[in-house]
């Protein structure tokens, strides 16, 4: 790479490094980024989908530096639905990915994934995984309503959207890869937690939680369903 290349990786790294928040404020910017993008429903999330979506992934300020080395790391949460009883407790996450190629600049981005179906939710559980590698993901589309959109929600598994500099649009985050971020578990819960011992289970979300829950449970509750989706989903990672 040589020293130049060198010398722009590092002030890359130590962007990445510095931009990092507690996970209680990020809690906060997760439910602040959420119900901004719900409050204008002619340029958000289609509310048909998020009703039919097992979990959500929000991750608020998602950092890309590109100083000869391109990078993007973020943090933030997935959240599954419980049976009957509205969305459960947030299981920390991070996204990682990066690209080589001469850029430079800095970005941050609002991101949100809705994960569709069973295969999708599984994912969640694993220790890591790539996007549009072991889990198809694909650009959201943006609106009140998808139905012009059944293809796309049928085949993906994860559908993803971005947001940045007060542009929202749908956006497929290939390559990136998702974990679980078990530190931040072990902050937040002040037990040595995996996602699945969060996202599967009725534990109990803390207190810093609760403003994000309530605002996924005022778009999409669903408990009135008679068979919802998430007990299916839940059943069947657990039989996997």
């Amino acid at each position: 790479m040589g020293k130049f290349g060198s010398l722009f990786a590092v002030c890359s790294c130590a962007f990445l490094v510095h931009a990092a928040d507690t996970p209680q404020e990020r809690l906060k910017d997760a439910k602040q980024v959420f119900s901004e993008i719900m409050a204008t429903p002619d340029k958000g999330i289609p509310e048909d989908l998020l009703e039919k979506a097992h979990c959500i992934v929000i991750v608020p300020g998602l950092k890309q530096a590109a100083f000869g080395v391109g990078g993007k790391f973020g943090r933030g949460y997935a959240i599954c639905r419980r049976a009957k009883a509205g969305w459960g407790a947030p299981a920390a996450v991070r996204v990682e990915g990066g690209s080589f190629g001469f850029q430079i600049g800095a970005s941050s981005t609002d991101v949100i994934m809705l994960v569709m179906n069973e295969r999708g939710m599984k994912r969640l559980m694993e220790d890591k995984f790539t996007l549009g590698g072991e889990a198809t993901v694909a650009a959201g589309p943006v609106g009140r309503s998808t139905a012009a959109n059944t293809d796309v929600q049928l085949s993906a598994e994860i559908l993803s959207w971005s947001r940045s500099k007060g542009l929202f649009a749908g956006v497929a985050l290939q390559g990136a890869t998702l974990r679980g971020d078990e530190d931040v578990n072990h902050e937040l819960y002040r037990a040595k937690l995996a996602n699945k011992d969060i996202l599967l289970t009725e534990r109990k979300a803390p207190g810093e939680a609760q403003p994000l829950i309530s605002a996924l449970n005022r778009y999409s509750r669903y408990e009135d369903k008679d068979k919802p989706i998430e007990s299916r989903a839940v059943d069947s990672v657990k039989n996997k």
